[in-house]
């Protein structure tokens, strides 16, 4: 079996010349990368919106619920909104924000590798197009639908987080 990789441009090819320093995947990880934020995350997708739905359906405890819907809150993945149930005080729910919708295709991906690789069987649950029924998968692919394996990506250092980056050390040494 040979071993493939993702191609990696310029000064990127040598993996030993530069450090990994604002990797958009450890940001990532950093702020869901737990069992308990992916699974509120999972609820949500599915139409949990009140706090004791969250901490019931994912199997964790209030306060552990708590903790997670404020980083996930703070975070901006979801928001809260007020509700009030006749004579009872007004609550909150939580709803996704486009930035967590935006998150969804990674989360269908994570499913549909468990599907894949951790299911002893079929899988228990199909992920399908509401309207038409056909089956629904997360795939890398160029704008015009060419689905590209790890050995065509590319990883290219991007020029405008240079610039950026460099704009930010130019204001920190002047002030």
């Amino acid at each position: 079996m040979s071993l493939m990789a993702a191609v990696m441009e310029g000064p990127l090819a040598d993996l030993s010349k530069w450090e990994t320093a604002g990797c958009s995947i450890a940001r990532a990880m950093d702020l869901i990368g737990t069992r308990s934020a992916m699974l509120i995350l999972r609820e949500a997708y599915y139409g949990t919106r009140r706090f004791d739905g969250f901490a019931r359906r994912v199997g964790i405890t209030d306060a552990a619920a708590a903790a997670q819907l404020r980083k996930l809150t703070a975070a901006g993945l979801l928001e809260k909104r007020p509700y009030q149930e006749e004579g009872k005080r007004t609550r909150h729910e939580y709803a996704l924000t486009q930035m967590g919708r935006d998150l969804l295709p990674a989360v269908v991906a994570l499913w549909q590798w468990g599907d894949a690789y951790l299911q002893p069987g079929p899988p228990p649950l199909l992920r399908v197009d509401a309207e038409t029924g056909e089956p629904v998968r997360v795939d890398l692919h160029t704008p015009d639908g060419t689905t590209i394996p790890l050995e065509r990506l590319a990883v290219r250092v991007n020029e405008d987080y240079l610039a950026e980056r460099a704009e930010r050390r130019k204001r920190k040494t002047v002030n």
